[in-house]
């Protein structure tokens, strides 16, 4: 700590920041454009100028820049000094010389940071009378709009596309005050990261394109704390809504999770909620095919929980993409014996394999933040930048990190980025990949090992082994992977904090096996490891904690008569199994009741639909891969702009066909009741309750505004339809007010921040003032419980070790291959993922390619056992003879896993954006 004096006032601070850093964690507000809490000084802008003196007898004093100046111990500054207040305005006024100043017409209007240090310096004069300098714009793809006049040369947006991020289609061309940030050509920005920019640039160069196309002010959304439904990281987001549609995501900063930064999925893939053909009102279809007949609610509830009342044997099929809460409320409706978590069997039993190995392997699961900190990683049988990918970014951060011992021996602090990135040069610290295809990772990884799954946990077990004798040897590994597996061991051993990431991508549990046997082995050598075990969707760890029995079982009840009624919640059981395996369980049940807010083709085949709340118009609980259980919120209620809306949560429809089923009365439940008794049933969920405040939490006794106090109000927004305009919707089950009557301020700390606002700062660098420092954690605490952690106890090495992969003569092994655009089965419904998503291939190794004369990208047909599909060839130099890689998404289920054939011929190929229908 270090003790400075800023406008006469003494105060302590982290002696290990710059002063810019220590006067925002103090809340003293001082201008800055090119430094960021993620990335550190370069002292580009030279906007953030204060007075320094040298001691208590120096009354002249400098004007520094307190980002490239530390905040040692003693050091008097003074930030209101007058040469400090008009070298800062001079600055602003020179930096927006070229700029349009076009406020009115650009997106970026009313949370820019170039508007709020623009006021903040006093500049409110434009003197220059001269021609100004003029860009041409570049089409950057479908998520972000350029606007190069509007640039004031921060260097913000490619120091995080290059620099943190790893792009490389991102730069600056040109020298002195003549300086343009684009792409050498115009085409769409590579990286999976490249929306960050629209937060990142503090004006309006990079904005959100899929904003564009219905743009609304900040002032006028209307926000909820939310997390993101597209995968199972868990980020932290603040969806914005207006007129009953989400109009953009933001980053919701988390200390422990997402930070500053998301995915390009998570804040783009939000579109499907938009969709105009989204089931708003319960239907009911005679028979499958046939056009359905809309219901109220009372007659809906009535006819289906008739049907359910008089069928022999309910079974209700659940999601890993639907919220505890509905799936707890769909269990109690059909009861324990009867409920199924609506997840594949293999896929079950390696998210259960996984919950098992976190808890006994010895090591905690790290936090993305945790994930930065380590300095050696092995991931085995995964690509997390296609599966979770801001892990990804975070593990990029981890082997990129500079040598700290060394700056530290040279006096570099960790905030000068210039000095940090000259000392790295092309350090890195040891990353190790095992997985058949190329990854983003392997540019900064050891030579990746292209191998099939199989081999992959073989490797593992050598690793394991190499680690500790007493774990399984492979005895008949060859030469070159034993010598490999060696060397991975020493590296891991050496390494203070090493991290272990394995996954289900792969669907071969033998893998999971193999990363538990390597983080017992660490844990028994080392202290400061780490396991992170990557599942496939985001609410796949909290179902599997849960319980149920998998989605084959339910299945089977029905086409084998034991069943003859099923209700099925937010789940297309198409993308899981087999067309006739579906097709024979459902024709078989005479009663089929659907919940989703998609129309699925398990939705079409639904006797009664019930039109479930997205994430956007729900509140509930999930838990993310690393165990954190957290609570997503109402954006906005859908039967305000659509009263003709019979939109509901999941979890409240189940609790009405409850209480109708059992002619208990239909009754009123809360989220808090639900929630409350999902915990009290579940053991291994009964920390949930606490993963946010309940209904009765208040600041200062006033509920939490959703929106912000400059919102332009409800008096006109539905003049269209009547002039008397509603009360605003009413929300008993969380403490936040569709309003901007509430609390939205920063002064109390709180978890649950809707949106990013303080007096002086609506861009997204609001969020320092949440903040316990800059960079650090929020005052009321970072959202969520953590619920699975280490026991205490014997672990016992896994012995079961595959035997080496062989190629099959005239079949193949299929793997499905996660992909970031596309994969799942919600967000690839989103326009603008639409537009990103890859026309899908196939891998296949030359030695596989070549009968098939499909060295060149011909079309190749994959036959299974159930299904079959035709895509083109595209040939990986390295990868394994005898596999043949599928992207997710793109195949009919039932293929992956299990042996195909391979033949030559044209087929049905989908193409980009398309909805390949198994």
């Amino acid at each position: 700590m270090a003790t400075i004096h800023v406008d006469g006032q003494s105060y302590e601070v982290n002696g290990a920041d710059n002063l810019l850093q220590a006067c925002l964690s103090l809340g003293l507000d001082i201008p800055y454009f090119c430094w960021h809490p993620a990335m550190g000084s370069v002292g580009a802008c030279r906007q953030c100028a204060v007075r320094q003196y040298k001691g208590s007898d120096d009354h002249k004093g400098t004007l520094v820049m307190s980002c490239m100046t530390p905040a040692a111990d003693g050091t008097r500054i003074d930030i209101e000094d007058e040469e400090a207040r008009a070298f800062r305005a001079s600055v602003v006024e020179w930096l927006m010389i070229n700029h349009p100043h076009d406020c009115p017409v650009c997106e970026e209007g009313g949370h820019c940071h170039l508007q709020d240090m623009t006021v903040m310096t006093g500049h409110d004069r434009r003197r220059y009378r001269f021609r100004k300098r003029t860009r041409r714009n570049q089409y950057l793809g479908p998520f972000i709009a350029h606007e190069m006049n509007r640039c004031i040369t921060c260097y913000r947006c490619v120091r995080f596309y290059n620099d943190y991020a790893g792009g490389k289609d991102l730069g600056a061309f040109g020298a002195k005050d003549n300086i343009y940030f684009g792409r050498h050509e115009e085409g769409t920005l590579e990286s999976r990261f490249a929306g960050n920019l629209t937060e990142v640039c503090p004006t309006g160069v990079f904005t959100d394109q899929s904003h564009s196309d219905h743009y609304t002010r900040k002032w006028d959304l209307q926000f909820a704390p939310s997390i993101c439904h597209q995968c199972a990281v868990g980020c932290n987001i603040s969806p914005g809504e207006r007129y009953g549609d989400i109009r953009r995501i933001e980053n919701r900063y988390h200390g422990e999770v997402n930070g500053y930064f998301l995915c390009d999925l998570g804040r783009f893939g939000y579109g499907y909620v938009n969709r105009t053909d989204r089931p708003r009102v319960p239907e009911w279809r005679p028979s499958p095919g046939e056009q359905p007949a809309e219901l109220e609610v009372d007659a809906a509830l009535a006819r289906i929980g008739d049907a359910l009342k008089h069928a022999r044997r309910v079974v209700g099929i659940g999601s890993p993409r639907a919220s505890l809460e509905s799936n707890y409320q769909l269990r109690q409706l059909v009861g324990l014996a009867n409920f199924s978590t609506g997840i594949e069997a293999r896929e079950q039993d390696c998210l259960e394999r996984m919950n098992d190995i976190t808890r006994s392997c010895g090591l905690p699961v790290p936090t993305l933040r945790e994930v930065e900190q380590h300095d050696a990683v092995l991931v085995l049988g995964e690509d997390p930048m296609e599966s979770a990918a801001r892990l990804g970014l975070a593990i990029r951060q981890a082997i990129t990190a500079p040598p700290s011992e060394r700056a530290a021996k040279l006096g570099i602090p960790g905030w000068n980025a210039e000095a940090m990135k000259t000392l790295a040069q092309d350090h890195r610290q040891p990353l190790f990949i095992a997985y058949p295809a190329a990854t983003e990772l392997d540019e900064i990884a050891r030579p990746r090992l292209s191998l099939a799954p199989d081999d992959i946990a073989r490797l593992g077990f050598a690793i394991a082994h190499a680690i500790d004798a007493s774990a399984p040897a492979v005895t008949d590994l060859d030469d070159g992977l034993h010598k490999q597996a060696g060397d991975i061991a020493r590296a891991l051993m050496e390494a203070d904090r090493p991290l272990v990431v394995s996954g289900g991508s792969l669907a071969c549990p033998a893998v999971l096996d193999a990363a538990g046997n390597i983080a017992r082995a660490l844990a028994r050598r080392v202290s400061g490891g780490g396991l992170m075990l990557i599942r496939r969707e985001v609410n796949s760890t909290g179902l599997s904690l849960m319980g149920g029995q998998p989605l084959d079982w339910a299945l089977a009840q029905l086409s084998g008569g034991e069943a003859d009624a099923v209700v099925i919640l937010e789940n297309d059981l198409y993308q899981r199994l087999p067309d006739n395996q579906v097709d024979a369980a459902l024709d078989r049940a005479e009663v089929r009741v659907v919940l989703d807010h998609q129309r699925t083709r398990t939705l079409a085949q639904a006797n009664f639909s019930l039109p479930a709340a997205s994430f956007a118009e729900a509140d509930g609980t999930l838990v993310s891969l690393e165990g954190r259980a957290q609570r997503f919120f109402q954006v906005f209620d859908p039967a305000y702009m659509r009263p003709e809306a019979r939109i509901h949560e999941s979890w409240r429809w189940l609790h009405a066909l409850s209480a109708r089923k059992n002619t208990s009365g239909s009754g009123d439940i809360t989220l808090d009741q639900v929630t409350g008794a999902c915990a009290g049933a579940c053991p291994e969920l009964a920390a949930i309750v606490g993963a946010a405040p309940d209904a009765g939490y208040r600041v200062e006794g006033l509920r939490l505004a959703r929106e912000p106090h400059r919102y332009s109000g409800r008096t006109s927004m539905r003049a269209n339809q009547n002039v008397s305009e509603p009360r605003a919707p009413q929300d008993p089950d969380t403490a936040f007010a569709f309003s901007m009557e509430g609390y939205s301020g920063y002064q109390e700390p709180r978890q649950q921040v809707p949106f990013a606002w303080a007096p002086g700062w609506n861009s997204p660098q609001a969020w320092n003032k949440f903040t316990d420092e800059v960079g650090g954690h929020l005052r009321g605490g970072d959202p969520g419980v953590r619920l699975l952690a280490p026991r205490p106890g014997q672990y016992h090495y896994a012995t079961a070790i595959p035997h080496a992969f062989r190629p099959g003569g005239d079949d193949c092994q299929a793997v499905v291959l996660p992909r970031l655009f596309g994969g799942d089965e919600t967000s690839a419904r989103a326009e603008q993922i639409r537009q990103r998503m890859e026309r899908p291939v196939l891998l296949l190794s030359q030695a596989d390619a070549t009968p098939l004369g499909a060295e060149l990208g011909g079309l190749v047909t994959v036959t299974g056992e159930h299904a079959c599909v035709s895509l083109p060839a595209c040939v990986q130099t390295d990868w394994p003879a005898g596999l043949v890689g599928l992207p997710a998404g793109s195949v009919p289920a039932g293929i992956a896993g299990g042996r195909v054939t391979l033949t030559a011929g044209p087929g049905s190929t989908p193409t980009p954006g398309e909805e390949v229908q198994p």
